[in-house]
């Protein structure tokens, strides 16, 4: 969490100017609002009431939600009703040529709806094989793994480098022609060969070898760590390094044994029928095997205490239940319930295939490059849609005056 506030800051001040940018300048003519600046303000204010209106309801009852799309509704919405559809600007300045007309205005926010989806399916379902025939269904999975390991690190620093680039930020960059592809690559491939000497050698002890004596700063040692010998018995005590990605989900068979109350094996509930002296049928027997229910989690808040609302324990229980209240939940057991928005996740999962736990984990520690990146992403992208009313709004208030399209948005509102 703190790594992903980190990163959605970056995100926002380092390359999220023009994205306000867009949101500020570029939906609502802003000039038909010289003579009435404040109007603009007040349009601007209502639009991010009602987005944020429409995100927290939307958000109570479980559906999914954009920012970018419920900030920009907002701003059209006010601006349709103060100046009606010809105050929209709803495609670029044809003039100009080329492809102009779509490179600019709302027109170029809707072809990102459109195109943006496409595309991430597209990549997502071209990743996704390649790592499942190329690691996930072959034999020793986690040796294959390894091998890609540099390669998805160094692809996903080369995207961000490309987006530092090509976006842009408060910076220049000085680079042209094959400069620019020659960074980008050149980047990603330096990422990965430093991946490879310090991460990869970790990882194989770790995951292949279950070293339970490394911690996370002996990645530093790199390819020294092959030099190691074999690892020793762990403590009775010790719970594994790599732990079980499938808790809590079961398999479409354990689901519907778990539903029609007949058990995993078939002598548990014989013996149970036996000693209850009942049909085997109506015997139900708890699920037990490795992907049985996961034993329930232990509340970071505690009940309640008793006594009078303004006692020390009871206020400091009020305190743990506003700080903890969103980290305290069970994300798992959360799964198996049912709702109209959701459907079944219980049965989703159970058809999803399971694959080798180890190969699982090594998998997480690129999760956290990626889940980094999206950060970096989220903040340059959702946080300045944002933000685009909010300094239309302050600039107003400030200068009394419509500010003009290449006025800069300020750094600490973003």
């Amino acid at each position: 969490m703190l790594t992903a506030s980190v990163m959605e800051f970056s995100g926002a001040i380092g390359v999220g100017a023009r994205v306000a940018e867009t949101i500020r300048t570029k939906i609502v003519k802003t000039g038909e609002f010289e003579e009435s600046p404040g109007v603009l303000m007040l349009g601007m204010v209502c639009a991010v009431t009602a987005s944020s209106i429409f995100l927290t309801l939307a958000t109570k009852l479980g559906f999914p939600v954009s920012t970018t799309h419920s900030i920009l509704g907002g701003v059209l919405g006010f601006g349709i009703a103060a100046l009606g559809v010809d105050g929209i600007s709803w495609v670029g300045d044809s003039s100009k040529g080329g492809t102009a007309v779509i490179r600019d205005g709302v027109v170029q926010v809707f072809l990102a709806w459109i195109t943006s989806p496409i595309l991430a399916g597209i990549f997502g379902a071209m990743i996704f094989l390649i790592t499942k025939y190329a690691v996930l269904v072959r034999q020793n999975p986690v040796m294959r793994g390894l091998m890609l390991v540099p390669i998805y690190f160094g692809s996903t620093a080369s995207l961000i480098i490309m987006l530092l680039i090509w976006k842009g930020g408060k910076y220049d960059v000085n680079l042209h022609g094959a400069e620019i592809p020659g960074v980008i690559v050149g980047g990603g491939a330096a990422f990965g060969i430093l991946v490879g000497i310090f991460l990869v050698p970790w990882m194989y002890r770790v995951v292949a070898k279950e070293d339970w004596q490394l911690r996370w700063y002996h990645i530093i040692i790199g390819p020294l760590l092959l030099k190691r010998g074999e690892v020793p018995p762990a403590p009775a005590d010790f719970k594994g390094v790599v732990r079980n990605y499938y808790e809590g989900h079961l398999t479409r068979e354990e689901l519907e044994m778990k539903r029609t109350g007949r058990a995993v094996r078939a002598d548990d509930v014989e013996a149970a029928a036996a000693e209850m002296k009942t049909a085997p049928s109506e015997c139900e027997v708890e699920i037990d095997g490795p992907h049985a229910s996961p034993p329930e989690k232990k509340s970071l808040i505690g009940p309640k205490p008793e006594g009078v609302w303004h006692s020390r324990d009871v206020l400091f229980w009020y305190v743990k239940w506003a700080f903890l209240r969103g980290v305290d939940r069970d994300v798992v057991n959360l799964q198996s319930e049912k709702s109209f928005i959701a459907g079944d996740i219980e049965e989703l999962h159970a058809r999803a295939r399971h694959y080798d736990n180890k190969t699982e984990f090594m998998y997480t520690f690129m999760q956290i490059m990626t889940a980094s990146t999206a950060s970096f992403t989220h903040g340059a992208n959702d946080v300045a849609n944002a933000i685009g009313p909010y300094a239309t709004i302050y600039q107003v208030w400030k200068q009394g005056v419509v500010p003009p399209h290449e006025s800069q948005v300020p750094d600490w509102i973003l």
